[in-house]
């Protein structure tokens, strides 16, 4: 298993039954082919539906927000970006996975932007992570370089600040508890000693530390 089905899976067992979801560009459109079987999620797509259906099932004339071929499930509704973005904006969207550059130990991210890299636009990030209900990242624990994404606090452009409630990376979970960071699943094959060596963030442990938590399908 890659550290992207890792992470996807993870972040699958957060969503709740009845739930409406909205799934960032990249890794969190993974999360729709990973549910619990009898949980009933509605995915949202901040360019015009409700009804997103796993990556899996891609029609090549439907593309998600990330302009990627998507599916979508029987009854799905079709509507223009400005009332996708009222549904946001309004709070009627209960959860949102997006991926990130950085998120700090007091629930700041930054994903939008690296300083002196060219970007086509700020996405719908800002909207979501003040509309949703909860804001899930889901990412790598580490940047390509090696470096930590997990920080005391970023250094690039914020998205928002002290939002994010829960991290999910391929080798741990953290929740955020009055702006503080709380490590509550860690992956089997890795130590304490070794994940701090890969966080900058300052982070507590959890009482209930247990090993990292994995969806499985029926058929597995």
């Amino acid at each position: 298993m890659n550290a992207k089905e890792r992470i996807a899976r993870r972040v699958a067992l957060e969503l709740h039954d009845g739930d409406i979801v909205n799934l960032g560009i990249g890794l969190p459109t993974k999360v729709a082919d990973y549910l619990p079987a009898g949980i009933d999620v509605t995915f949202q797509s901040e360019n015009g539906f409700l009804g997103l259906g796993p990556v899996t099932e891609a029609q090549a004339s439907l593309v998600n927000a990330g302009g990627q071929p998507c599916g979508m499930i029987v009854g799905a509704a079709m509507f223009d970006s400005a009332f996708s973005f009222a549904l946001i904006r309004g709070g009627h969207v209960d959860a949102c996975v997006l991926g990130s550059l950085q998120v700090d130990e007091h629930g700041s991210l930054a994903n939008w932007v690296v300083p002196g890299k060219m970007v086509p636009g700020m996405g719908g990030a800002m909207d979501l992570v003040v509309g949703a209900k909860r804001v899930i990242i889901a990412m790598e624990h580490c940047a390509k370089n090696g470096e930590a994404k997990l920080l005391h606090n970023c250094t690039y452009p914020l998205t928002a600040v002290n939002k994010v409630g829960k991290v999910v990376t391929e080798l741990a979970v953290f929740s955020f508890h009055d702006q503080q960071m709380m490590l509550d699943e860690i992956h089997p094959d890795i130590t304490l000693e070794q994940l701090r060596a890969k966080t900058k963030a300052t982070f507590t442990v959890s009482p209930t530390l247990c090993p990292m938590r994995q969806s499985r399908l029926p058929n597995e």
